[in-house]
């Protein structure tokens, strides 16, 4: 498996991350096997991936010590990122030493802000971050879902931010005109999630209707949706059409649509690290065939054309959840 640094931190990771939200069981996704966990993170060293990464806020703290038994023996193989879901530079301390009380660690690699809260005053936020990485708590700072406004905030306070994690596939492109460059710039990496849409693009569904009211609340579905929150009319159609178009590029490669996705995620200049979302050894299986994959210029090219309208559609907002969060 190919390693990429995270920004300015010298830590290498995995271009393939395994993403931990279901760990611990919760009412998102449902119950989750501890053994299959232990088993997914097992054979993920094994296979040369290195990043596992989870949060706090993932089903009441369950996922980071399903992730701890999971990794019991073997810490020190893996890079653990960890997330705050409120940044309050008065409790900041606080909730991690809780995360690496539940990790049974006496670090995280990369400590992320889950979330941007333009109520709390960034300065405050990375002055106590930078006191946690100085103490030896934290090896790195890390940001989440921040947009091209909060990030430049970010970084203008001075500290050294390693990674930037941020929703990223072939239907949601948004980070492309703006904040992947910005990104680059400043030499920040990218954390790409859910490349797969939560199951969209595996090509499972083909219509609007068939997808779960708790995959379709994304800025892509009408605002009328069941758990729709974006106030948006959608892109229901054009995202259709688009995976039409995906489907027939991937039959052409005669391989499954999602290692497609999968793969053209990977490939991009910029990400450093994509997080796919592993629940049991099958799936591991599945992911790993990425890596054995890898897309021609030609496949990319074409790819980028068939996603191209639905970009255009959507715009450069990388909040696919709210449409107002992220700025």
């Amino acid at each position: 498996m190919e390693m990429r640094t995270c920004g300015k931190s010298g830590i290498e990771i995995s271009t393939m991350g395994i993403g931990c939200w279901s760990y611990g069981g919760g009412d998102y996704w449902g119950p989750q096997a501890q053994s299959d966990v232990t088993t997914v993170a097992n054979a993920a060293l094994d296979a040369g991936i290195n990043f596992f990464d989870t949060a706090e806020g993932y089903n009441e703290g369950r996922s980071e010590e399903a992730l701890a038994v999971a990794l019991n023996g073997r810490r020190h193989e893996a890079v653990i990122g960890t997330k705050v879901s409120r940044p309050d530079p008065a409790t900041i301390r606080e909730h991690c030493e809780a995360s690496l009380s539940r990790l049974q660690t006496d670090h995280v690699d990369i400590y992320m802000i889950h979330w941007p809260d333009d109520d709390i005053a960034i300065e405050e936020s990375m002055a106590e971050l930078t006191r946690l990485q100085e103490d030896g708590l934290i090896r790195a700072i890390g940001v989440s879902n921040f947009g091209v406004e909060q990030l430049t905030a970010a970084l203008n306070t001075g500290a050294t931010i390693a990674v930037n994690q941020l929703c990223y596939n072939l239907l949601s492109r948004a980070i492309e005109p703006e904040l992947l460059p910005l990104c680059r710039e400043h030499n920040v990496g990218i954390l790409g999630y859910m490349p797969l849409l939560q199951g969209i693009l595996t090509g499972q569904y083909k219509s609007a209707e068939e997808i779960p009211p708790v995959h379709s609340r994304f800025r892509h579905f009408r605002e009328d949706r069941a758990q729709a929150s974006h106030g948006e009319a959608g892109a229901e159609e054009e995202m259709f059409e688009t995976l039409e178009a995906i489907r027939h590029i991937a039959e052409a490669e005669q391989i499954p649509m999602s290692r497609l996705a999968i793969a053209w995620a990977m490939a991009r200049p910029g990400i450093t690290c994509m997080l796919v979302g592993t629940r049991n050894i099958n799936e591991l299986t599945q992911n790993l065939h990425v890596a054995e994959y890898t897309p021609s210029a030609d496949v990319i090219e074409s790819l980028d054309t068939v996603t191209a309208p639905l970009l255009e559609k959507m715009g450069a907002n990388p909040d696919y959840f709210t449409g107002a969060k992220i700025h």
